[in-house]
């Protein structure tokens, strides 16, 4: 005879939540982060009030909705995919704050399950407080935002639609080919509304990791493509850290001979000491890998999406006899450009493919050209002269010196990424942890926290513009209430020294990016990052030059908190060596002769990736 509990609505989620176990028998779902409004705090509040009495589930409290579902997703990126969290707002602002950390989810494939609060379903009251009302259809709420960077959407508006909401979402996260972000709409007034829900709802379940196999036929395709090339390149995306193929990955890399590059996802999937990792490809790659990128016949993408920083918008792959293989456990991603896809898991597909090639062994890559980047990158990082004010590269030099193998370098958006991804070398899986699959400003102080979470005995160090910190740093405040403690470098380069850069190149004269260049100026711009950051609860000192940001990471490794070290950084200048052209408009008609002429260069290069030259 079936058994029934009577649960509100929100209690039933809450309660099936807790039982979700993935394969290791940890909690699928870590927790809940949740701010509270009118939408959720009578119905999900008191449930999640009920759980923690007896810690059955925890929930976190963040300053701003876009932060904590910024540091869920970097909880997920850290963790690979085995667990995520579940992020709660009520409805309105609350609810559109965290659009954009759902499609940071959507874009990076990393499982976050978020429950945003949505209006009355029995529409009462409406319009309720907050509520964006649509003139021409009555079934839409601001929650439709979420739609297009969602991978399941569902708008609970009956009790009893979690029966088949919630295991569905649970697929979602758990789904290798179809992981990403899970949307739960949950209407206010059904959230307190009671069920009679059947008790077997509420058994533990575990989820388990589904490791898909290659079919036959594309696996001889993808034998006969190896066993044919004379320079193969491995381009190792995130896909590797997500499957735990990182041993396969090296495994196959010896058995036959070939050599590896990384993307800005894919950074640590292979120790950058071993002989076969040629660095990072791409437009922020470095010259060994962008030169054997040229030159390969055959191109072997293992879990990558692909994306123009990593092809060089699809020109610097430039042999015209060159094959692209795709070995991914998302059709979707195997298929871009005309690849040939080998859609399976990437550790049983290497592991199968390597089986299959028996002792094939490629032509050697040609070693100098890891030598003399691996020279270029100590050229780059090493510590300026006395007086001379230290660049993006100067500073990752000096991080880098100060962190062992275990630690973990986090950032986002801005300059940092592109000379990160040349310059970082890492040694252990997930000690590079980038976000620039969206490269949203704000990541990082959240990420770094979500990090810190998901990796407690490793230390975290968030590298972060002055620009990116202003637009989201209130979650250093959480890290520091809640006990995760980051190390912060905080580069004043006063404004968005990266899209200045980037405005000089194509042509256009300094405007609105650095503080300095913003129209219409009253007062110069004077903010005490040190201040701010103390005034959060962090630790906070300000540094003059690179030796003493050595020493300054020393002191912050043993802090007892949150520690932020402030650096000026000089906006203007770029590593020279390594990188490749990128693919960004200029327009065809200016009143200035430089853009005229880097429209000139943009043609050429446009003409060239076609292969029209």
């Amino acid at each position: 005879m079936t058994k029934f509990i009577r649960l509100t609505a929100a209690q039933a989620m809450i309660k099936y939540l807790s039982v979700q176990k993935n394969q290791e028998g940890e909690p699928l779902v870590a927790g809940m982060w949740a701010i509270f409004g009118h939408g959720n705090v009578a119905g999900l509040g008191e449930a999640l009030a009920e759980a923690d009495l007896d810690k059955s589930f925890l929930t976190y409290r963040a300053h701003n909705e876009q932060g904590m579902g910024n540091a869920a997703v970097a909880f997920a990126k850290a963790k690979n995919r085995t667990q995520a969290m579940a992020v709660t707002s009520s409805i309105g602002p609350g609810a559109t704050n965290m659009v954009t950390s759902c499609a940071i989810a959507h874009v990076n494939r990393l499982p976050v399950l978020f429950v945003p609060s949505d209006v009355f379903a029995n529409r009462e009251p409406d319009p309720v407080l907050q509520q964006v009302e649509d003139f021409d259809d009555g079934t839409i709420s601001a929650n439709d935002c979420f739609k297009p960077v969602s991978r399941y959407f569902d708008r609970i508006s009956r009790p009893e639609h979690l029966l088949t909401a919630l295991p569905r979402a649970m697929r979602v996260l758990t789904d290798p080919s179809d992981c990403g972000p899970a949307v739960l709409s949950f209407c206010q007034d059904t959230q307190a509304e009671a069920y009679d829900y059947p008790l077997s709802f509420f058994e533990p379940r575990t989820w388990y990791r589904r490791r898909p196999a290659p079919d036959a036929r594309e696996l001889a395709n993808a034998v006969a493509l190896i066993k044919a090339a004379k320079k193969p390149l491995i381009v190792a995306g995130g896909g590797v850290l997500y499957s735990g193929a990182t041993d396969a990955l090296r495994e196959f890399a010896e058995t036959h001979n070939i050599a590896v590059c990384e993307t800005q996802a894919g950074r640590s999937a292979m120790d950058w000491q071993h002989e076969l990792n040629f660095g990072s490809i791409g437009v922020a790659g470095g010259s060994a890998a962008n030169a054997l990128a040229q030159e390969a016949d055959l191109v072997i993408g293992v879990g990558t999406r692909f994306q123009d920083f990593t092809t060089g918008s699809w020109a610097v792959f430039t042999n015209p006899e060159r094959e692209i293989l795709s070995i991914n456990v998302t059709p979707y991603d195997g298929i871009k450009n005309g690849t040939t896809a080998l859609v399976a898991d990437a550790k049983v597909a290497l592991e199968a493919l390597s089986e299959a090639l028996g002792g094939h062994k490629a032509p050697a890559p040609d070693g100098s050209l890891r030598e003399n980047w691996l020279e270029a990158i100590e050229a780059a990082t090493a510590a300026p002269k006395d007086g001379i004010v230290p660049t993006d590269a100067h500073v990752i030099g000096a991080v880098q010196r100060s962190l062992d193998d275990n630690g973990v370098v986090l950032c986002a958006a801005g300059g940092l990424p592109g000379e990160l991804q040349k310059l970082w070398k890492a040694s252990k899986p997930n000690g590079y942890h980038m976000e620039y699959g969206y490269s949203c400003m704000g990541y990082e102080i959240a990420g770094g926290m979500g990090a810190k979470m998901a990796l407690p005995e490793r230390d975290i160090l968030v590298m972060v513009g002055d620009g990116s910190y202003m637009m989201a740093n209130s979650e250093l405040a959480s890290s520091v209430m809640l006990g995760q403690k980051i190390i912060v470098v905080l580069l004043d380069n006063r404004g968005f020294a990266c899209i200045n850069r980037l405005q000089g190149a194509t042509g256009g004269r300094s405007f609105n990016n650095l503080l300095d260049s913003v129209p219409n100026l009253v007062r110069p711009s004077d903010i005490d990052f040190t201040a701010h950051a103390a005034a959060q609860g962090a630790i906070a000192e300000k540094v003059e030059d690179i030796a003493a940001l050595e020493v300054a990471i020393a002191r912050a490794k043993e802090s007892d908190r949150s520690h932020v070290i402030v650096i000026d950084t000089d906006p203007l200048p770029a590593t020279d060596a390594g990188g490749f052209w990128w693919d960004v408009a200029v327009p065809e008609v200016s009143n200035r002769a430089e853009v005229r002429a880097a429209r000139k260069n943009y043609e050429a290069s446009v003409k060239s990736r076609r292969g029209l030259n």
